[in-house]
Protein backbone atom coordinates (compact mmCIF):
# COMPACT_ATOMS: atom_id res chain seq x y z
CA UNK A 1 0.00 0.00 0.00
CA UNK A 2 1.43 3.34 -0.85
CA UNK A 3 2.06 6.21 1.53
CA UNK A 4 0.73 9.04 0.27
CA UNK A 5 2.06 11.17 3.39
CA UNK A 6 5.53 10.62 1.70
CA UNK A 7 7.32 12.86 -1.05
CA UNK A 8 8.74 11.17 -4.11
CA UNK A 9 12.53 12.79 -2.61
CA UNK A 10 11.64 12.55 0.57
CA UNK A 11 11.30 16.43 1.04
CA UNK A 12 8.92 17.96 3.98
CA UNK A 13 5.65 19.64 2.69
CA UNK A 14 7.40 22.95 2.78
CA UNK A 15 10.77 22.10 2.12
CA UNK A 16 12.38 23.03 -1.67
CA UNK A 17 14.54 20.74 -3.68
CA UNK A 18 18.24 22.08 -3.75
CA UNK A 19 18.50 25.15 -5.73
CA UNK A 20 21.62 26.31 -7.72
CA UNK A 21 21.91 29.30 -10.01
CA UNK A 22 25.07 28.99 -12.67
CA UNK A 23 25.75 32.80 -13.76
CA UNK A 24 27.38 33.80 -17.06
CA UNK A 25 26.37 30.09 -17.91
CA UNK A 26 26.84 30.92 -21.50
CA UNK A 27 29.53 33.73 -22.83
CA UNK A 28 27.86 36.09 -25.52
CA UNK A 29 24.68 37.02 -24.09
CA UNK A 30 24.19 40.43 -21.91
CA UNK A 31 23.02 37.61 -19.30
CA UNK A 32 22.79 34.19 -18.72
CA UNK A 33 21.90 31.87 -16.06
CA UNK A 34 20.96 28.25 -15.65
CA UNK A 35 19.28 27.64 -12.73
CA UNK A 36 19.34 23.94 -11.50
CA UNK A 37 16.02 23.37 -9.18
CA UNK A 38 16.24 19.60 -8.12
CA UNK A 39 16.18 17.97 -11.54
CA UNK A 40 14.40 20.72 -13.73
CA UNK A 41 16.97 22.48 -15.45
CA UNK A 42 16.43 25.65 -17.03
CA UNK A 43 18.68 27.67 -19.12
CA UNK A 44 18.04 31.84 -19.07
CA UNK A 45 19.06 34.10 -21.47
CA UNK A 46 18.75 37.81 -21.75
CA UNK A 47 19.35 39.97 -25.09
CA UNK A 48 19.36 43.84 -25.22
CA UNK A 49 17.98 45.65 -28.36
CA UNK A 50 19.08 48.93 -29.23
CA UNK A 51 14.88 49.20 -30.00
CA UNK A 52 11.75 48.87 -29.10
CA UNK A 53 8.32 48.15 -30.30
CA UNK A 54 6.67 49.99 -32.64
CA UNK A 55 3.65 50.76 -30.44
CA UNK A 56 6.71 51.95 -27.93
CA UNK A 57 8.47 54.03 -30.37
CA UNK A 58 9.34 57.78 -28.86
CA UNK A 59 7.91 57.25 -25.56
CA UNK A 60 11.48 57.38 -24.27
CA UNK A 61 10.78 53.84 -22.31
CA UNK A 62 11.43 50.37 -22.66
CA UNK A 63 10.39 46.43 -22.58
CA UNK A 64 10.84 43.19 -21.88
CA UNK A 65 9.73 40.07 -23.32
CA UNK A 66 10.08 36.65 -22.82
CA UNK A 67 10.35 33.15 -24.81
CA UNK A 68 9.86 30.03 -23.20
CA UNK A 69 10.40 26.50 -25.02
CA UNK A 70 10.93 22.42 -24.02
CA UNK A 71 14.09 21.11 -25.70
CA UNK A 72 12.90 18.03 -27.89
CA UNK A 73 14.52 15.61 -25.04
CA UNK A 74 14.19 17.82 -21.93
CA UNK A 75 10.99 15.36 -21.09
CA UNK A 76 10.45 11.69 -20.49
CA UNK A 77 9.57 11.40 -23.99
CA UNK A 78 10.67 13.38 -26.79
CA UNK A 79 8.61 16.83 -27.23
CA UNK A 80 8.18 18.04 -30.70
CA UNK A 81 9.77 21.01 -31.83
CA UNK A 82 6.98 23.72 -32.78
CA UNK A 83 8.11 24.78 -35.57
CA UNK A 84 4.35 25.35 -37.40
CA UNK A 85 3.40 27.71 -34.64
CA UNK A 86 3.52 27.96 -30.58
CA UNK A 87 0.86 25.89 -28.71
CA UNK A 88 -1.25 27.61 -25.92
CA UNK A 89 0.61 26.46 -23.18
CA UNK A 90 3.82 28.15 -24.38
CA UNK A 91 1.95 31.54 -25.02
CA UNK A 92 0.66 31.16 -21.22
CA UNK A 93 3.95 30.20 -19.94
CA UNK A 94 5.66 32.96 -22.03
CA UNK A 95 3.45 35.75 -21.18
CA UNK A 96 3.31 35.18 -17.16
CA UNK A 97 7.25 34.79 -17.55
CA UNK A 98 7.41 37.88 -19.06
CA UNK A 99 4.54 39.87 -16.88
CA UNK A 100 6.50 38.71 -13.53
CA UNK A 101 9.70 39.82 -14.95
CA UNK A 102 8.60 43.05 -16.03
CA UNK A 103 7.52 43.84 -12.23
CA UNK A 104 11.75 43.49 -11.68
CA UNK A 105 12.47 46.45 -14.12
CA UNK A 106 11.56 50.15 -13.85
CA UNK A 107 10.82 49.90 -17.38
CA UNK A 108 10.65 53.84 -17.76
CA UNK A 109 14.18 53.98 -16.86
CA UNK A 110 15.69 51.42 -18.96
CA UNK A 111 15.59 53.83 -22.25
CA UNK A 112 13.88 52.43 -25.29
CA UNK A 113 15.26 49.50 -25.34
CA UNK A 114 14.11 45.97 -25.49
CA UNK A 115 15.17 42.73 -22.74
CA UNK A 116 14.33 39.80 -24.30
CA UNK A 117 14.60 36.95 -22.04
CA UNK A 118 15.07 33.19 -23.49
CA UNK A 119 13.80 30.56 -20.84
CA UNK A 120 15.08 27.00 -22.56
CA UNK A 121 14.29 23.85 -20.67
CA UNK A 122 17.27 21.36 -21.08
CA UNK A 123 15.46 19.20 -18.44
CA UNK A 124 11.77 19.37 -16.80
CA UNK A 125 10.97 17.46 -13.66
CA UNK A 126 7.97 20.15 -12.71
CA UNK A 127 7.84 23.73 -11.73
CA UNK A 128 9.38 24.65 -14.75
CA UNK A 129 7.76 28.27 -15.58
CA UNK A 130 8.75 28.91 -11.84
CA UNK A 131 12.12 28.07 -11.96
CA UNK A 132 12.42 30.23 -15.67
CA UNK A 133 11.04 33.59 -13.26
CA UNK A 134 13.13 33.12 -11.05
CA UNK A 135 16.22 32.33 -12.70
CA UNK A 136 14.59 35.08 -15.12
CA UNK A 137 15.65 37.71 -13.11
CA UNK A 138 18.78 36.62 -12.24
CA UNK A 139 19.52 36.76 -15.61
CA UNK A 140 17.77 40.36 -16.32
CA UNK A 141 19.77 41.93 -12.81
CA UNK A 142 23.13 40.49 -14.45
CA UNK A 143 22.54 42.61 -18.26
CA UNK A 144 20.80 45.63 -16.19
CA UNK A 145 24.12 45.79 -13.95
CA UNK A 146 26.09 45.65 -17.40
CA UNK A 147 24.05 48.80 -18.68
CA UNK A 148 24.40 50.29 -15.04
CA UNK A 149 28.31 50.17 -15.42
CA UNK A 150 27.96 51.71 -19.06
CA UNK A 151 26.67 54.62 -17.96
CA UNK A 152 23.43 53.68 -19.90
CA UNK A 153 20.81 53.02 -17.29
CA UNK A 154 20.43 54.23 -13.68
CA UNK A 155 20.47 51.52 -11.00
CA UNK A 156 17.10 52.11 -10.16
CA UNK A 157 16.16 50.59 -13.24
CA UNK A 158 16.61 47.33 -11.53
CA UNK A 159 14.05 46.83 -9.55
CA UNK A 160 14.26 44.31 -6.41
CA UNK A 161 14.26 40.63 -6.18
CA UNK A 162 10.91 38.38 -7.96
CA UNK A 163 10.79 34.41 -7.27
CA UNK A 164 7.90 31.97 -7.99
CA UNK A 165 7.30 28.93 -7.02
CA UNK A 166 4.55 25.97 -7.53
CA UNK A 167 2.34 25.00 -4.52
CA UNK A 168 -0.18 22.08 -4.90
CA UNK A 169 -3.19 19.92 -2.85
CA UNK A 170 -1.27 16.57 -3.66
CA UNK A 171 -3.30 13.27 -1.65
CA UNK A 172 -4.72 16.34 0.49
CA UNK A 173 -1.35 17.65 1.61
CA UNK A 174 -0.45 20.82 0.62
CA UNK A 175 3.59 20.71 -0.53
CA UNK A 176 5.23 23.21 -2.46
CA UNK A 177 7.44 22.92 -5.41
CA UNK A 178 6.24 19.65 -7.16
CA UNK A 179 8.38 17.89 -8.83
CA UNK A 180 6.58 16.19 -11.90
CA UNK A 181 5.34 12.91 -10.13
CA UNK A 182 3.43 15.06 -8.02
CA UNK A 183 2.61 17.67 -10.26
CA UNK A 184 0.67 15.01 -12.20
CA UNK A 185 -0.91 13.71 -9.21
CA UNK A 186 -2.16 17.27 -7.97
CA UNK A 187 -5.69 18.21 -7.02
CA UNK A 188 -4.51 21.36 -7.50
CA UNK A 189 -1.89 23.45 -9.11
CA UNK A 190 -1.02 26.82 -8.16
CA UNK A 191 2.22 28.64 -9.66
CA UNK A 192 2.88 31.98 -6.92
CA UNK A 193 4.89 34.90 -8.10
CA UNK A 194 6.10 37.29 -5.02
CA UNK A 195 8.68 40.13 -4.68
CA UNK A 196 11.22 40.80 -1.70
CA UNK A 197 8.50 42.60 0.19
CA UNK A 198 6.06 39.10 0.02
CA UNK A 199 3.69 41.28 -2.36
CA UNK A 200 2.02 39.02 -4.81
CA UNK A 201 2.82 39.67 -8.63
CA UNK A 202 0.91 36.72 -9.80
CA UNK A 203 -1.61 34.23 -8.74
CA UNK A 204 -1.92 31.12 -11.07
CA UNK A 205 -4.29 28.06 -10.00
CA UNK A 206 -6.47 25.53 -11.55
CA UNK A 207 -8.65 22.74 -9.82
CA UNK A 208 -7.53 19.55 -11.27
CA UNK A 209 -10.32 17.60 -10.14
CA UNK A 210 -13.24 19.10 -7.56
CA UNK A 211 -12.98 23.03 -6.93
CA UNK A 212 -11.11 24.28 -3.91
CA UNK A 213 -11.92 26.59 -1.14
CA UNK A 214 -10.96 29.64 -0.30
CA UNK A 215 -9.61 28.25 2.57
CA UNK A 216 -7.41 26.14 1.00
CA UNK A 217 -6.54 28.45 -1.21
CA UNK A 218 -5.19 30.80 1.50
CA UNK A 219 -3.69 27.80 2.77
CA UNK A 220 -1.43 27.57 -0.06
CA UNK A 221 -0.66 31.07 -0.52
CA UNK A 222 0.68 31.30 2.82
CA UNK A 223 2.54 27.79 2.43
CA UNK A 224 4.56 29.90 -0.48
CA UNK A 225 5.54 33.08 1.02
CA UNK A 226 8.52 31.41 3.14
CA UNK A 227 10.02 29.46 0.33
CA UNK A 228 10.02 32.68 -1.93
CA UNK A 229 11.94 34.33 0.62
CA UNK A 230 14.23 31.53 0.86
CA UNK A 231 14.71 31.63 -3.32
CA UNK A 232 15.05 35.73 -3.16
CA UNK A 233 18.19 34.62 -0.40
CA UNK A 234 19.48 32.86 -3.25
CA UNK A 235 19.13 35.12 -6.19
CA UNK A 236 20.86 37.65 -3.80
CA UNK A 237 23.71 35.38 -2.76
CA UNK A 238 23.74 34.78 -6.65
CA UNK A 239 24.45 38.41 -7.81
CA UNK A 240 26.53 39.41 -4.39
Amino acid sequence: MTDHSLRPDGRQDDEIRPVKFISNYIEYPEGSVLIQMGRTHVLCNVTVEDQVPGWMMGSGGGWLTAEYALLPRSTHTRTRRETLGLRGRTQEIRRIIGRSLRAGVDLGLLGERTLIVDCDVLQADGGTRTAAITGGYVAVALALRRLIRQGLAPAEALKPPIAAISVGVVHGQVRVDLCYTEDSAADVDLNVVMNDAGRMIEVQGTAEGAPFSRVELDRMLDAATQPIARLIQLQREALA
